[in-house]
């Protein structure tokens, strides 16, 4: 890892027995995930409950190359909230997800898991800001409609006849439609 683990603690004191508990648990990723460029482990107790006990979100920031892998535990359901209100709990569940995480990171690198890449590169051919659409030209010369909110980036008002953009193509109502735009982006 190019940076030091970093652990920080929120609304209850640090202990030396639960930074051991990470750095132990955080080893584990590392053994699983060699591309790993940096982590931080943010632990925070919600709300001090004196009858069910406390309740503690846990969040895991990785960094890979490529991107950021985020976990982050916090008990949403009644069950969950009080089936463990332990700490120690909460840090395994998190430290599970974020396992589940790399390894799907790892299945990616390998192809075994298809990225979800661009489908097809096309031109604006035709946009009517006003109402709110457009249609795009593909490569193959086909039509494909498409609306304000298919457009990922925002940039809908921007876009203009002829400008490149990679889209996903999907079954509209009355045939195939450009379901995710966004602007091309050249290297």
């Amino acid at each position: 890892m190019q940076q030091p683990l970093e652990i920080a603690f929120h609304n209850l004191d640090s202990s030396p027995a639960l930074e051991v508990e990470i750095r132990e648990r955080f080893a584990r990723l590392e053994k699983l995930c060699d591309r790993l460029t940096a982590c931080r482990v943010s632990v925070e107790a919600l709300h001090n409950q004196h009858r069910t006990g406390n309740v503690y979100e846990v969040h895991i920031d990785m960094l890979v190359p490529g991107g950021e892998l985020v976990v982050s535990r916090a008990p949403h359901k009644a069950k969950e909230k009080y089936a463990s209100p332990d700490v120690r709990a909460s840090i395994r569940d998190a430290f599970r997800a974020a396992e589940r995480q790399l390894k799907k990171y790892n299945r990616q690198l390998t192809g075994e898991i298809k990225r979800h890449e661009p489908e097809f590169f096309g031109r604006v051919a035709e946009i009517h800001p006003e109402k709110d659409w457009g249609y795009l030209l593909s490569k193959e010369g086909a039509l494909l409609y498409f609306n304000r909110s298919a457009v990922l980036d925002g940039s809908f008002d921007q876009l203009a006849p002829g400008d490149a953009v990679d889209y996903v193509q999907g079954d509209g109502e009355t045939g195939p439609t450009a379901v995710k735009v966004w602007r091309k982006t050249f290297p």
